[in-house]
């Protein structure tokens, strides 16, 4: 786990429109403040990503999600529910209101709940989702460790370090309307 302090120092640099860099589940992420159209517009330029693939939001529980997703039905929150807090991540449909740079091209948002203890620390402090990809170039293989992130993307605004979770492979993607397994 790590200290208040660093943890206090990634929610300031996300509150103001910074990008950091954070240990998940599998990889070190990259993330921003999701309704901050510049913070997402670096992320994606300090990755070299295109904007049309869409990115994923992490949180640390259902309700932080909520402002991103249309309503789900109880049928497809008993599924989330089998999964959360865990490393597979749900395609949703979207609020008509969310910035295309998060869903790219796609009429679904990208969404996790997360069982990464520290990670789920950081969604608490800052008080809702944030954005999580990889943290590399994009073409590059994703970050281990601080070091690599810091090698790969300098100019990150911060990089809290920790452990990772365990898991070896990035999360699973779903489609939560056909259950279809895309990753």
């Amino acid at each position: 786990m790590t200290n208040t302090w660093r943890l206090r120092e990634a929610v300031k640099t996300l509150n103001a429109g910074g990008v950091i860099g954070y240990p998940t589940e599998a990889v070190f992420g990259v993330g921003c403040d999701p309704w901050d159209e510049e913070a997402l517009l670096r992320l994606l330029e300090l990755k070299q990503r295109p904007w049309h693939k869409g990115l994923i939001l992490i949180a640390s529980d259902f309700n932080q999600l909520q402002d991103f997703i249309q309503p789900v039905e109880a049928s497809v929150l008993a599924e989330l529910n089998k999964t959360w807090p865990g490393p597979v991540t749900w395609l949703l449909p979207v609020r008509e209101e969310v910035s295309m740079l998060l869903t790219g091209l796609h009429d679904t948002i990208a969404v996790r709940v997360t069982a990464h203890q520290q990670t789920r620390a950081l969604c608490e402090a800052f008080g809702g989702a944030i954005v999580s990809t990889s943290a590399n170039i994009n073409g590059l293989r994703p970050a281990m460790n601080v070091h690599q992130v810091r090698w790969q993307l300098p100019e990150l605004d911060y990089v809290l370090p920790g452990s990772l979770g365990g898991a070896k492979k990035p999360s699973q993607i779903r489609d939560a309307r056909t259950g279809e397994i895309l990753r």
